[in-house]
């Protein structure tokens, strides 16, 4: 039984500030270590080896080892792999963790670890773009956003800023993605809308900002 992964294009923080970065192993590392902790390992104690099979690329892969048993791969995925693909031009990687071989914590009967808890439902993220006063601060706009609705809101954070054409003077544009976390069911697009919709009167109540068209 195994848990596995792939990325590709471009990872980190959406913040003017900041530009994205292309993915490279040291995500997928970080993937397959997430992903082995979720699952019960025992990720503090593991080693971690620069061999890995030849599908990864050498150099910029790596295995994870408890021991003698193998808990996961993880790297760049080969150029020559892509290529038989036809995605050439793309960087790839991925990780793939061997369930099977986690060892069953030693517990006390009647004292059974717990299975870690993990939403089931995938949250569902949305961008916005305010046109508000200069002066309001993105972390003004951000606790207007988190108080729409503290139930679902679970993630907020301003990605862009913009002062300039198309702008009225004294105005900027903050762009922002929002995060909510279903409940229990999967979120109907009417259940979005209606979220989206309380988001956007949070906001102008809070700062006077409008969505920008």
């Amino acid at each position: 039984m195994m848990a596995t992964g792939l990325r590709w294009g471009q990872t980190g923080p959406r913040h003017w500030a900041e530009p994205p970065r292309g993915i490279d192993a040291f995500d997928a590392k970080a993937d397959a270590l997430a992903a082995l902790e979720v699952a019960g390992a025992p990720v503090a104690n593991a080693q971690i080896s620069a061999e890995a099979p030849v599908w990864y690329h050498p150099g910029q892969s790596g295995t994870v080892r408890l021991g003698k048993s193998v808990l996961a791969h993880f790297g760049t995925i080969h150029p020559a792999v892509l290529r038989t693909y036809d995605l050439d031009g793309i960087t790839a990687a991925g990780f793939e963790c061997f369930l099977d071989s986690i060892p069953i914590p030693r517990t006390k009967i009647g004292k059974a670890r717990p299975r870690p808890k993990s939403e089931a439902l995938l949250p569902v993220e949305r961008d916005f773009a305010f046109l508000v006063d200069a002066s309001i601060s993105a972390n003004a706009l951000l606790q207007a956003v988190r108080r729409a609705d503290r139930q679902m809101v679970v993630a907020a954070e301003v990605f862009d800023e913009y002062k300039g054409r198309g702008v009225p003077k004294g105005r900027k544009s903050l762009a922002l993605s929002v995060t909510y976390q279903p409940r229990g069911a999967t979120l109907t697009d009417e259940q979005i809308e209606a979220l989206g919709a309380k988001v956007v009167e949070a906001v102008q109540k809070a700062t006077g900002g409008v969505l920008r068209g």
